[in-house]
């Protein structure tokens, strides 16, 4: 199996911008002008115009204002306090500054469509820093 992330924007370009500013990626083909595939991360991530107000899943109408989805990304770097300020000012908007938990550290930010992620940054331990003392699931291969 394969993932891949889709990211609905109003606007291909801005979206390019953004995510090749912020986070490094490449654009790796264009299908179009509305159309883009950005390449650096194991998965692959497309971006695709969509205006506002058009139809999407289930019926709903696309609004690219901040708004809460339950799926979002987690994007795990190095430093996520210098990824916070790169982000930043590519156009991504802190909504909760980077802070230490358990497992590293965590910043939660919106692109400029509203979009939420998560900059995490994990400790030596990760999320094993979670489990206490419960043992690690075998790993399938």
């Amino acid at each position: 199996m394969t993932l891949l992330l889709n990211i609905d924007v109003p606007d291909v370009e801005t979206g390019m911008r953004f995510y090749t500013t912020a986070f490094g990626l490449q654009v790796g083909r264009r299908f179009g002008s509305d159309f883009v595939e950005l390449v650096g991360w194991p998965a692959k991530v497309y971006l695709l115009t969509k205006q506002a107000g058009t139809v999407g899943a289930g019926g709903d109408r696309r609004r690219y204002e901040r708004h809460w989805t339950p799926v979002h990304a987690d994007i795990v770097v190095d430093d996520v306090d210098s990824a916070v300020a790169r982000a930043v000012g590519a156009g991504a908007k802190l909504e909760a500054p980077a802070k230490d938990t358990s497992y590293g550290r965590i910043a939660m930010l919106a692109d400029p469509f509203g979009h939420g992620f998560c900059l995490l940054q994990f400790n030596e331990r990760g999320y094993d820093a979670l489990l206490g003392g419960a043992t690690r699931a075998p790993q399938r291969s």
